[in-house]
């Protein structure tokens, strides 16, 4: 079957030119044919996300323009005028497939609102709620490597689409021949004719008015006298948080030239991901020759936001999006309250997986700390319940251990243009007062304890990684582990039975979140081992949280947790 449908794409009369001398190179080789035709590239809550070439497997304009179709369907099932916002990032095709994605929609009646350049996930989801869209699609890999694109669909509250939804795409998609059931307009055609218009600055403005309004403490930064080193990472982020931070007074910013401008061959940082040092490492370098206060980097499509901060000894420590959390809802938490700004029965809201002492340090400050799945619709989820109550302004704060972070209601995904306001403003205050943020990290850590956490990832690379990965969290549920490293198990809670087991009498009860493939182990003495597949990338990640009387006891039995769990996920 997969040997029929290569045959065809090759006899095809292929738009997109680059393909063709792909298919070519592979004539004969089964298993590349097999790697690019044998499956279709899966259209879930993330959308798609795959390797750039030719193939039903990989990212190109035919699966984006199915993609697109399907999406098209799902919106024209129900009567009335249709409109989709649309951005895209620096990534190889991102704005072909931007482009593509406008001409399959204006064709099937929808009207489009698209960015005429480059814009992060956040203009994408303010967009998308701001022009009151039916839809919105950001053209991106967000992280991953060079070597893939992605198409990221969102509904219209501004959220990754919900998997109903997304279900419900993929069906439509189910039933359109790649190439003949595509509908198809002239791009330019369909600008002059108002069915494609571009964003205004007007809308671009509005956002930006949006972030700054979340300062927690306005003018500071114009006399903090704040050195930062930065790096877009070759990626989106570059004008909007140069445009931001200039706006709120910080204007001693180095941006690392080799990294300044948009390229999606990311050729200083084959994986372009701020949790990652070899991503920062010009930056750093960049920073001690600087001597500056603070070195920050966001990803391709601005979503996620990195730092290291100076120590008193002049070197650089990478925080994790764990401490920058933790350290963000503390400095919000306590600036509002001293400027009287904090809203009556404020709510703080993270992902299942992200650290506990946040919920340790919004009870301290009288915070509701909300915990939901992992995935930053589930926090704009809690968003909307909020906003439909008329109590949006209870919203503080909202965060993921993998570095993506949310202040305000006017987005509903990470944003990494106002987390890097909110980390400036921050270091500058910290600054002005004697202090630096790694002196109250460990003021946060003497005050509420040691927490390490740490994440590992195992790779399932290949067309069997995903059965490989459902096997392997099959058997943790067959075969429930006792205890890991000696550290017994207290209680085991499966988010896809949607039930928490105390390990000691068996009893059972209802955890009140959606069904998600997660498996939450607590263990005596506070410590915790977190197992889930990524819903966007073949791993399994494994998330360990443990609570020392210092860090080298905590890293201790961290390791020996680590250890533990790494021949069960074989």
């Amino acid at each position: 079957m997969y040997q029929q449908e290569y045959e065809r794409w090759l006899a095809a009369e292929l738009d997109d030119k680059d393909l063709k001398p792909e298919l070519i190179s592979i004539q004969g080789i089964e298993a590349e044919i097999k790697d690019r035709f044998a499956v279709e590239l899966e259209f879930g809550t993330a959308g798609l996300r795959g390797v750039l070439g030719a193939g039903t497997n990989r990212m190109n304009i035919y699966t984006v323009r199915k993609a697109t179709q399907g999406l098209a369907n799902y919106l024209n099932r129900t009567q009335g005028e249709k409109n989709v916002a649309i951005s895209y990032d620096s990534r190889i095709k991102s704005d072909v497939f931007a482009q593509e994605a406008a001409r399959v929609l204006a064709a099937n009646g929808i009207r489009v609102h698209i960015y005429r350049e480059l814009m992060p996930v956040p203009a994408l989801s303010f967009a998308t709620r701001q022009l009151k869209c039916d839809a919105g699609i950001m053209v991106t890999a967000s992280h991953n490597p060079a070597k893939y694109n992605g198409y990221k669909a969102y509904g219209a509250d501004g959220c990754q689409m919900t998997s109903e939804a997304a279900d419900a795409v993929y069906a439509e998609m189910q039933t359109l021949d790649i190439f003949r059931d595509i509908r198809l307009c002239d791009f330019e055609q369909a600008v002059a004719q108002g069915k494609i218009v571009y964003i205004g600055q007007d809308t671009i403005e509005q956002l930006y008015e949006n972030i700054k309004a979340r300062s927690v403490r306005p003018g500071l930064c114009q006399s903090a006298g704040l050195k930062l080193v930065y790096s877009p990472l070759n990626g989106s982020g570059l004008v909007p948080v140069m445009r931001v931070l200039k706006d709120i007074g910080i204007t001693d910013i180095t941006v690392v030239p080799e990294q300044e401008k948009p390229d999606g061959n990311f050729p200083t940082c084959p994986y372009p991901n701020p949790e990652i040092r070899e991503a920062l490492a010009l930056g750093l370098e960049l920073a001690e020759k600087n001597g500056a206060d603070l070195m920050l980097a966001t990803d391709p499509d601005a979503d996620r936001v990195g730092i290291a901060v100076r120590c008193k000894d002049g070197s650089y420590q990478l925080l994790s999006g764990n401490e920058v959390g933790v350290l963000l809802l503390d400095y919000i938490c306590k600036g509002r309250i001293e400027n009287g700004t904090m809203p009556e029965h404020p709510v703080c809201v993270k992902s299942i997986v992200s650290t506990p002492l946040a919920d340790v340090v919004a009870a301290h400050y009288g915070v509701e700390c909300r915990n939901v799945l992992t995935g930053f619709k589930w926090i704009g989820d809690q968003i909307a319940k909020l906003e439909a109550q008329g109590q949006e302004d209870r919203f503080i704060f909202g965060f993921e251990e993998s570095y993506g972070y949310l202040s305000g209601s006017y987005v509903r995904d990470k944003d990494a243009v106002v987390g890097s306001m909110l980390i400036c403003e921050m270091a500058a205050y910290y600054r002005s007062i004697g202090s630096s943020i790694k002196e109250e990290l460990e003021r946060i850590y003497r005050e509420h304890g040691r927490y390490l956490n740490k994440v590992n990832s195992y790779e399932f690379p290949g067309l069997s990684g995903m059965e490989t990965m459902a096997g392997i969290m099959a058997r943790l549920r067959e075969n429930p582990p006792a205890d890991f490293a000696g550290y017994k198990v207290v209680s085991v809670s499966d988010y896809k039975a949607g039930v928490k087991t105390d390990s000691a009498t068996g009893k059972t009860q209802a955890i009140d979140l959606p069904q998600a493939d997660v498996l939450i182990y607590a263990l005596e003495g506070g410590a915790s081992v977190v197992v889930r597949p990524s819903g966007t990338e073949p791993k399994i990640k494994t998330y360990f949280t443990t609570l020392g009387q210092d860090l080298e006891q905590a890293q201790a039995q961290q390791k020996a947790l680590a250890d533990a769990v790494e021949p069960l996920l074989k």
